[in-house]
């Protein structure tokens, strides 16, 4: 099964996300997102960094869990190249972010995220996988 597709928007960039389970598509978007920003090939395993969201509802959760991302590569430079969940529920969401610092010598850069929205977020279970697309503000 493919982790994610790009989804062509005008003006915007999106994903559509999949997995074997609402964690694995959860865990394929943050790839697909950091695959938009550089080629995740050339990231590497420097520090691990801890993340934690909780939101009310899993459409809440993915998009704070996006933007929770996108906010440790504005502020810190920092691109994931492993995720390891350590808790994920449809509330809350503890994980930990293995990679570096962005190096422009060595990461080409791509687009760069603003936010991740809720504009035409789906979040389902179709066929006995799961798909998510989200879409992204550049």
């Amino acid at each position: 099964m493919e982790a994610f597709q790009v989804l062509d928007i005008s003006g915007d960039v999106g994903l559509t996300a999949f997995g074997k389970s609402k964690e694995d598509a959860f865990l394929n978007a943050a790839y697909g997102m950091y695959s938009l920003i550089t080629n995740p090939e050339t990231i590497r395993e420097k520090k691990t960094v801890s993340v934690t969201v909780e939101k009310d509802s899993p459409d809440g959760l993915l998009v704070a869990w996006l933007n929770e991302l996108i906010f440790h590569f504005d502020t810190y430079g920092f691109l994931g190249k492993k995720i390891t969940m350590e808790h994920f529920s449809d509330g809350k969401i503890r994980a930990g972010i293995s990679g570096e610092e962005f190096d422009p010598e060595r990461h080409a850069g791509k687009l760069l995220i603003k936010a991740a929205t809720y504009h035409k977020l789906r979040i389902e279970e179709t066929k006995g996988r799961w798909e998510i697309d989200v879409i992204f503000d550049i």
